[in-house]
């Protein structure tokens, strides 16, 4: 079966994984790269890693936290229509 783009950046993704473990070298890492970049089939594909072992899952990221920006700005957002309702109410007791 052809081997896709999305293929070729899924090995050199566990290629790099493999490199920042230290299983490989920078040479052997670039070696490897030009094996993908040159692979045709997904079979080529696997001739880049089929000498190492399975990786662990890759931990999920953290939620990213809620800007505290939004939060501030909406109490601000909330604290005026109160103030504008207390305005409305005094203003049409004085009257």
């Amino acid at each position: 079966m052809r081997a896709s783009d999305e293929d070729r950046q899924r090995v050199i993704g566990v290629l790099q994984r493999h490199t920042e473990a230290g299983r490989l070298t920078l040479d052997e890492f670039s070696d490897r790269v030009g094996t993908v970049y040159a692979a045709k089939t997904l079979d080529d594909l696997r001739a880049a890693i089929v000498d190492l072992p399975a990786l662990a899952p890759a931990p999920a990221a953290p939620p990213a936290p809620e800007p505290a920006g939004d939060r501030h700005l909406l109490l601000i957002f909330a604290i005026a229509i109160a103030v504008v309702a207390v305005f409305a109410v005094v203003y049409t007791s004085i009257k």
